[in-house]
């Protein structure tokens, strides 16, 4: 759907910086905007984060992105009050990641498949700070 709306000015300048920053054009800038903004609207305790793997949905609050909440989810076999327990949330908050990633399926099995292929090497690329260590085993008297 093409649609046209006006922005203020100095709102236009910021969109263009965003556009430019992450190599979008304006157009493409407000249309992900619209829908990140629509989606916050429909869903609970979304918000929308750049990260080294590009803009993903996170939750308020907190520092870990929806896929990675459903990752955990996998981990304690779909258990959502362990979950919740874990991270110390509320239950509806990990029930709120399981609806978005229910209404996004491709966005949430890219991330996670992304994720499951790095490998050391791709994670320096992004981390650069990253280093490799070996523990020990110390023997007990």
């Amino acid at each position: 759907m093409v649609l046209s709306m006006r922005l203020p000015m100095e709102s236009g300048r910021r969109l263009k910086r965003i556009a430019n920053r992450h190599g979008w054009t304006p157009s493409d800038a407000s249309a992900r905007l619209v829908e990140e903004g629509l989606r916050r609207s429909e869903f609970a305790f979304l918000d929308f984060r750049d990260s080294p793997a590009g803009r993903q949905a996170y939750m308020q609050g907190s520092t870990l992105a929806v896929w990675e909440v459903m990752f955990l989810l996998r981990s304690y076999k779909g258990n959502i009050a362990a979950v919740a327990k874990h991270l110390r949330w509320p239950d509806a908050k990990v029930r709120a990641a399981v609806n978005y990633a229910e209404a996004f399926p491709e966005e949430i099995d890219e991330a996670t498949a992304e994720n499951d292929s790095a490998d050391f090497e791709t994670l320096k690329r992004m981390l650069p700070q990253a280093a490799t260590f070996a523990s020990r085993k110390t023997e007990r008297s």
